[in-house]
């Protein structure tokens, strides 16, 4: 019996169909198909792909490391001008990481800046209302505290910047535009880099990345390969606001010799010789290389050594007063140099202040006392 054209091209194109099947049911790695609910063949993975040693490792680091890291939302209180009902309207939003056991969080200055209410959401996603314990705006940094059991937190683990080279694998964890715990991962770019603060104070000895670092990052931790904290994630430099490649992070050093004093005090206890200088622009202003002392404190360090501060002579003539020009032998150019300087010290350490006053360049040795 002959069949019809049509019957025949039905045949030939069953025919083609199953032999590709076939083709791809034989193809390594594949399995064979299942009939999905819309009636289509869907091929199956033999199996999963195996991970890379290099990926397993960094995978363990972020589920570990991601309990430790929380998200922070800052909120303002506003009056309705027609009801003058106060009501919450939403600042803006970042990361911060577990520091201990007692509840407290560390995130960047900038996170919590300006806030009326802030609220932590640890890993779990259980919210809490949190205080600020102490903030350091010089160096972006701010300590907030949460009524948490012990068991819900995770501190990180605190590790060293001193070591770290230019190359070594880094990981950062934050809530980038409010998508929570997302991993990027780079190398350091760059060590020994300075920013500035919202105080417009130099941050000295800044780690650059080329983790990507985007707006909700800020105060996250950025990680070693091992887990261990290195840097706070702290800005990035980029003409649209995105991340462009270039981001920044204070240094785990600076952040675990300022945090502890955070907790205890409420702000960053400096180290200092009680004395008010006078402003950089007026110094270039006058032709003077140097940090020029303005005032010198009743009972100060500094009246104790004899440095003398502006005064006036006769005539109305202003009389400079001493020029501090280096610091344990190292130049003083601006206020920003002193003062990073002497960060590098604590209270009652001894220090070598070369100053000029008039023609001649002196030397004093001066213990360090506390200062606002």
């Amino acid at each position: 019996m002959r069949l019809s054209r049509a019957r025949r091209r039905g045949q030939r194109l069953r025919a083609a169909l199953a032999a590709a099947l076939t083709m791809v049911v034989s193809s390594p790695g594949w399995l064979p198909a299942a009939e999905g609910t819309n009636g289509l063949l869907i091929a199956q993975s033999a199996a999963p792909t195996e991970l890379s040693p290099e990926e397993q490792a960094t995978i363990a680091v972020f589920e570990r490391a991601t309990r430790s890291v929380v998200f922070i939302a800052n909120t303002a209180m506003q009056r309705d001008p027609w009801s003058f009902n106060l009501f919450e309207v939403p600042q803006g939003s970042g990361t911060g990481f577990v520091w201990s056991r007692q509840g407290h969080i560390v995130t960047n200055y900038h996170v919590i800046y300006g806030a009326d209410a802030i609220t932590v959401t640890l890993a779990d996603r259980t919210e809490f209302k949190a205080k600020v314990v102490g903030a350091d705006p010089d160096h972006d940094l701010a300590v907030l505290q949460i009524q948490a059991s012990e068991a819900a937190l995770q501190p990180v683990i605190i590790g060293n910047s001193q070591s770290l080279r230019v190359g070594q694998k880094v990981l950062a964890i934050g809530n980038p535009f409010g998508l929570d715990h997302t991993l990027t991962t780079g190398v350091v770019s760059a060590l020994g880099r300075t920013i500035k603060s919202m105080s417009n104070r130099t941050i000295e000895g800044v780690i650059q990345t080329d983790a990507a670092i985007n707006p909700g990052n800020s105060g996250g931790p950025l990680l070693d390969s091992g887990g261990r904290l290195i840097g706070v994630n702290t800005q990035i430099m980029s003409p649209s606001g995105a991340f462009a490649g270039i981001g920044f992070a204070v240094p785990v050093d600076t952040v675990n010799r300022i945090v502890p004093e955070l907790i205890k005090h409420g702000k960053l206890i400096r180290p200092g010789l009680g004395i008010s200088l006078v402003p950089d622009a007026m110094a270039r202003r006058w032709g003077v290389k140097g940090v020029i002392i303005g005032k010198v404190g009743r009972g100060s360090i500094a009246e104790r050594i004899g440095l003398h501060g502006a005064r006036e002579t006769g005539g109305g003539r202003i009389e400079l007063g001493d020029i501090i020009v280096a610091v344990d032998g190292k130049p003083v150019d601006t206020i920003d140099d002193l003062m990073d300087l002497m960060e590098q010290h604590k209270v009652g350490d001894e220090v070598t202040i070369e100053y000029v006053r008039g023609k001649r360049r002196l030397q004093v040795i001066a213990p360090l006392q506390a200062v606002n």
